[in-house]
Parts: structure tokens; C-alpha cells; sequence
């Protein structure tokens, strides 16, 4: 089975990188989850919760907003703020 490569960044730094097996944002346009194969999609993400989810559990971070790039099987989330406390390096 395929993965996703995963980026998640805040305006002053890399939060997270790694593989995952499925992402769900919120989008302006609603919830949104990410599997590998997902077609492109250039996203709007509006203050929530953010949820990386691999064969390891699920690990979450909250984001006042930005933006979800998908293109290859890699996801890109790029916000203003970003509290990971909940990730693990």
C-alpha cells in the first residue's frame, strides 16, 4: 500500500515531516481526508484541527489557517500558526 509524504509547516518553521496514510483538514468548502492516489487540490483551511493519521496512530495539531497542497501523493500544509504539542519528532 501506498503512503502520503507529509509536510506540515508554520509561517517560521517545519513542524512535522513524514509518511502518512491518510490526512484530514477543514477547508472553507468542509472537512476534507487525503489518501494516497488523491487527485491535485490546492486547498483553503480555515481554524481547526489538522489530523495526520499513519500505521503508528494518529497524531493531531490545531492551525488558525492556511493552506493544503496535494500533488503526488505528497500533502503540504502550510499555516500562520501551528500547535503541535501533541506530535511526536
Amino acid at each position: 500500500m501506498s503512503t502520503l509524504q507529509v509536510e506540515l509547516v508554520a509561517a517560521d518553521r517545519k513542524v512535522w515531516e513524514g509518511e502518512a496514510d491518510m490526512v484530514v483538514a477543514r477547508t472553507v468548502d468542509g472537512e476534507l481526508g487525503i489518501l494516497p492516489g488523491h487527485t491535485p487540490l490546492l486547498g483553503v483551511l480555515v481554524e481547526g484541527e489538522v489530523r495526520i493519521k499513519s500505521g503508528e496512530g494518529s497524531q493531531s495539531a490545531t492551525i488558525d489557517s492556511g493552506f493544503l497542497s496535494v500533488d503526488r501523493d505528497k500533502v503540504i500544509i502550510v499555516a500562520e500558526a501551528v500547535d503541535a504539542s501533541q506530535f511526536t519528532a
